[in-house]
Parts: structure tokens; sequence; C-alpha cells
């Protein structure tokens, strides 16, 4: 493996493409904080894997200053966001169950793509010499979402 901060942000992206254990795991964890059936679950990961094995990415820039580096990286994903931005839940139209289908409904239906435009960070470790990955923000996952 190249260690070089753009070689590091491309193991990321492909990461994300290849559903490696770490992403789901990610997926694991962010199914465990919906308050959803088993079903949708289920519905919900086939959404997020189909979400992650379709994003497409570009690396734009690499700058590095001594120990501290930045990625630039241009990606496109699904456009979940958009998908379910007019859904609001109303109680006199939808129980928790049928608001629960019908976001899932139009996140299965989703078609429109995003760009965004991410600056990812790594620092170099002092003892190996190996670029490391600062932790994504929220703001970044929810774009590798789709979902900001």
């Amino acid at each position: 493996m190249a260690n070089t901060p753009t070689s590091k942000v491309e193991d990321l992206f492909t990461k994300y493409q290849k559903l490696d254990d770490d992403i789901d795991a990610g997926i694991d964890t962010i199914l465990a904080e919906q308050n959803l059936s088993e079903t949708q679950k289920d519905r919900y990961r086939a959404i997020l894997e189909e979400q992650y094995k379709n994003l497409t990415y570009q690396i734009r820039e690499e700058e590095i200053d001594g120990n501290n580096a930045m990625v630039t990286v241009e990606i496109e994903v699904t456009d979940f966001k958009k998908a379910i931005n007019d859904l609001v839940f109303d109680s006199t139209i939808y129980t928790k169950e049928t608001y629960d289908e019908e976001k899932l409904n139009r996140l299965e239906k989703a078609k429109d793509k995003v760009k965004y435009k991410l600056e990812l960070t790594l620092t170099k470790d002092e003892d190996d010499g190996e670029w490391r990955l600062n932790a994504l923000t929220n703001e970044e996952i929810k774009k590798i979402q789709g979902m900001y």
C-alpha cells in the first residue's frame, strides 16, 4: 500500500465501494440507532449498501504541510436528502410504521445524484511515518450517505 495522503483517501472510498467489514459495522451501528422493524432494517441496509457501492469519487487536490495534509475529493452519491426533504411526520396522515414505510419507499426510488466536495484531513504518525485519515465529521458522513 502506498503511504500518501491521496492513497489513504482512495483506500477509504474503496472500503465504502466494497462494503468492507468496517463499513458493514458502520451500517450495523446506523441500523441499531433506528427504531425500525427487522424488515424495514433489511430494506434500509440494502439502500445504504447500494449508496456506498455506487459512490463515485475523484481526487481533486492534495496539500501537504509537514505532518498534516488535506485531500480534496469530489464525491457523487444518490441525493437521498432531496428524496425525503418534503416528508414530514403528521399524525393525522401517518402512523410511525406508515411514515417509515413511505420514507423507505422514497429512498428506494431515489435516482437524482448530487456532488459534494470533501476536504479530508490526515496526520502523519511520527513513530511509523504512516499517514492516517482523521475522523470524518458528521457532515462528511452525511454527505457520503447522501443525507446532507
